[in-house]
């Protein structure tokens, strides 16, 4: 009961002092007043009469009470006559509304401005820094490479602009980046489609400006109309600053280029991964070559300067650098030659592309010395055999893949797509397969869910296996995994979901028909991909992750794009895993010089190889891409040598 009683007392307690608050700024200026004197009257009286020098009298006392409440209050206290103590009064309480509304004032301006900056309306005035455009899964990639690309820079500056809130994307920012080293992160909160809130950001000093794909449908229109507004914020943009910018679908494509103007540089998600997937798919182990090639904290594209090689050949030059592995050709129009003839000759004006850790590694030493002849072998191209693939799932990009198979397989080989049928793959696999040259297409509906439906597939029969995602619409469609919220969209959230079920079944069929599955898997979380239940190791293209890596690397070195371009065209040279037997001897150690040396008489550029024996070991699985030329290697007849060349 006494409980009750507390309560009900603060409860009514409470209740006053909000009716007190509620009555305003008059009235709760009078009850402080009045709370003030009831405390300092009484006290200043006891501190007065407990005082052994305080006056005798009366009146003294109260005198001494009246400078005591002055001082404390602030008043003055003067002593005098009446006319002196109310003029004193008067003008202390004046210096006291003018000190009060002044420290009011300054303490409103900061306030104001720092709700301002929380905001994130105001400007960034900064030069030579990075413009990110948007809000995506993407932006944690591309702005964790953007660190590890400006880790020798003493002082560097990523300007983000998204209509979200300021705070919110600097926490996130945060809580996925702990260590942002030497590049300091200014979030901005706007519309990017409006040039003024643009101005925010300052593109028109910036070195790079990425415009980033929101998710959903609607992302790409808004890449297009970001792009308008970026060329008319800063017009000819693209001649003082290098601009990427990615949309999601095909068919918007063109539209984004004739929006971003001469010198940007647009990509196009849907065509990429297709690409990748199905090279990736012919050569198990690419994805993590391009996984190293795209990541700035290992081996990427550089380009020196070819005036000491002048006049030779690029036959020639691939043994002029010990540390680095030379593949191509810049030259001075802007065009990039990707393993040309080895009998092209060098011009002074042209720079040489090379592999290498860092642009300080990039020195001219001739290994030639290196090159063992009694090493190398010489072994016909390996007959084309046709195959069988499985394509597991339909997707918008499903179609695509399908189209750039037929560029690189072998005439009569078999490609079964096994799919739901409200996918549209009933009617999309009918229509692509029509206009196929090499590729025999046929459809099974099935939902790659079902255990029952992968058992009837044979799966092991198979020479390659892709799997696409789709989304959850079919009868079984898989519960939601993972430990909790994803960073991806609800979308693409439960088509990861789906594919892991399929890879759990997967992985199944492979352990009890004891065979290791050639699986290449398309996912859009890389925080999904850390779930796959797959060999350490497995191919993975995950779109996100691998655009925004693409992205990075463009917006360092413009040329890469071109260099990309070349690398995933089916009718260019590519990256390519073959047996290391077929170049050098494997009962024996051998110089990588001496691979070298054989790949060129190939028309080749070695720039790699891949330990099997390793293949399950993290983090590189087996991959060692441009080793030094001198290095001593034995290989085994299961290792594969990484090659640049056209088939």
């Amino acid at each position: 009961m006494a409980q009750q009683h507390t309560t009900s007392f603060r409860l009514r307690l409470r209740y006053r002092f909000d009716n007190v608050v509620a009555g305003g700024t008059a009235a709760l200026v009078g009850w402080l007043s009045l709370a003030c004197l009831i405390v300092v009257i009484p006290a200043s009286a006891v501190l007065v009469w407990a005082d052994r020098t305080a006056p005798t009298s009366l009146s003294g006392r109260l005198t001494a009470v009246w400078v005591s409440v002055g001082q404390t209050l602030k008043i003055g206290g003067a002593v005098g006559s009446p006319v002196y103590v109310v003029a004193s009064v008067a003008l202390a309480l004046v210096a006291l509304l003018f000190v009060s509304t002044l420290v009011s004032l300054i303490t409103t301006g900061i306030n104001g401005r720092i709700m301002s900056l929380r905001l994130g309306h105001s400007t960034v005035m900064e030069s030579r820094h990075t413009v990110v455009l948007g809000w995506s899964d993407q932006i944690f990639p591309v702005v964790g490479e953007l660190v590890a690309a400006n880790a020798n820079q003493r002082r560097a500056t990523v300007a983000v602009l998204a209509p979200k809130d300021k705070v919110e994307m600097e926490d996130e920012i945060a809580t996925r980046m702990h260590d942002t080293r030497t590049t300091r992160i200014i979030c901005r909160n706007g519309h990017t489609t409006d040039p003024m809130v643009l101005a925010r950001v300052s593109p028109q000093t910036a070195k790079a400006v990425f415009v980033l794909p929101p998710d959903g449908d609607a992302g790409d229109a808004l890449v297009v109309k970001t792009l308008l507004a970026l060329n008319a914020a800063v017009p000819e943009i693209g001649g003082t600053a290098v601009v990427v910018a990615a949309v999601r679908d095909t068919r918007n494509h063109v539209t984004a280029r004739l929006a971003a103007g001469p010198g940007a540089h647009v990509l196009c998600v849907d065509d990429i991964v297709a690409r990748l997937l199905v090279q990736t798919a012919r050569q198990p182990g690419l994805s993590l070559v391009y996984q190293e090639l795209l990541d700035f904290d290992g081996d990427e594209f550089y380009t020196t300067d070819a005036g000491p090689l002048a006049g030779r050949t690029f036959g020639e030059s691939l043994l002029s650098f010990t540390t680095s592995s030379v593949v191509g050709l810049l030259h001075a129009d802007g065009g990039v030659s990707l393993n040309p003839d080895p009998a092209t000759p060098i011009d002074g004006c042209d720079r040489i592309v090379v592999i290498a850790g860092d642009d300080d590694a990039v020195v001219v030493a001739d290994a030639a010395s290196c090159v063992e002849e009694d090493a190398v072998v010489t072994a016909g191209p390996a007959p084309a055999v046709a195959e069988r693939l499985l394509l597991l799932g339909w997707n918008r990009r499903a179609p695509l893949v399908v189209e750039q198979l037929d560029g690189y397989v072998p005439p009569g080989t078999t490609l079964d797509v096994v799919a739901l049928d409200d996918d549209g793959a009933a009617r999309g696999v009918p229509e692509v397969a029509a206009d196929l040259q090499r590729l025999e297409v046929a459809f099974h509906s099935g939902d790659i869910t079902d255990p029952q439906v992968l058992d009837k597939l044979d799966v092991p029969s198979y020479d390659g296996v892709i799997v696409v995602g789709e989304t959850g619409r079919g009868p079984t469609a898989a519960p939601a995994l993972g430990p909790g919220p994803s960073a991806a969209t609800g979308s693409e959230s439960e088509t990861d979901d789906r594919t892991l079920v399929t890879l759990l079944h997967l992985r199944a069929i492979g352990e009890a028909a004891h065979r290791e599955l050639a699986l290449t898997t398309e996912m859009s979380d890389d925080g999904n991909r850390l779930l796959a239940p797959a060999r350490d190791g497995a191919d993975f293209i995950v779109s996100g992750q691998l655009i925004s890596l693409l992205m990075t690397q463009i917006s360092e070195s413009g040329y890469l794009a071109d260099v990309f371009e070349e690398l995933f065209r089916a009718d260019g040279s590519e990256l390519y895993l073959k047996p290391v037997a077929d170049y050098v001897r494997v009962d024996r150690q051998v110089s990588f010089a001496t691979v070298v040396e054989s790949a060129r008489r190939r028309g080749e550029c070695a720039v790699g190889y891949r330990v099997r024996a390793a293949a399950g070991t993290g983090p590189d699985h087996g991959v060692w891409l441009n080793p030094d030329k001198r290095r001593r290697i034995r290989f085994t007849a299961q290792d594969a040598l990484i090659v640049l060349a056209e088939s």
